[in-house]
């Protein structure tokens, strides 16, 4: 069976990047790691669906253990990825998703290079500050926190592997479509070719 590929989709908070995810889901052989989190969940969220939901003192301990693939703290909250079940997904032959912040995907980029990663991005600075402003969950003054958190994200974009403008979800989705394709044709045609030698 051919090993399965990782793909680390970030961008700052705002561009899509959960609706992306949502949709790419929808696709056969495609999934979602799911994070950790120290951060209180939110109304429609689910344990072990939206997030593992934990304490600080819980998750520092998996850190101390070496059981995450990397974490970050953002907003005050710990965010991070539970090492076993990304491998085990691999080793099954599974595209896996990790939808993380900059600070984690580029820990991912060092401990697994191999791994594909999707920079999203909002067409304009004015459609980020729209869309935080719509989607009601933060006030005025966290949204520019927000933005302002923004430019380190964006400054961070040309280590990404790829970087895609979410101005139209579908074309957004085809994009990233393409792109997981593309990876798994890469890795089936080196699997081949090493079976070969």
């Amino acid at each position: 069976m051919s090993k399965g590929s990782l793909f680390v989709i970030s961008g700052p908070s705002g561009t899509g990047k959960g609706t992306l995810c949502t949709e790419l889901l929808k696709q056969d052989n495609i999934f979602l790691s799911v994070s950790a989190t120290t951060r209180d969940k939110r109304v429609g969220e689910t344990e072990g669906v939206t997030y593992y939901y934990t304490d600080t003192e819980s998750f520092k301990k998996m850190i101390d253990a070496g059981e995450m693939l990397e974490y970050a703290v953002y907003s005050g909250n710990y965010y991070g990825t539970p090492k076993k079940a990304v491998c085990d997904m691999l080793e099954e032959g599974k595209n896996v998703i990790l939808e993380i912040e900059a600070q984690g995907a580029l820990k991912v980029k060092d401990l697994l290079p191999e791994a594909v990663l999707i920079f999203v991005v909002p067409p304009s600075i004015s459609e980020l500050r729209k869309r935080l402003t719509e989607r009601g969950r933060e006030d005025s003054a966290e949204i520019e926190r927000r933005i302002e958190a923004a430019k380190w994200e964006f400054s961070q974009s040309p280590k990404y592997n790829y970087v895609i403008v979410n101005d139209e979800l579908t074309r957004c989705v085809d994009e990233t479509l393409s792109i997981i394709k593309a990876a798994n044709e890469r890795q089936q045609m080196i699997e081949r070719l090493l079976n070969e030698i």
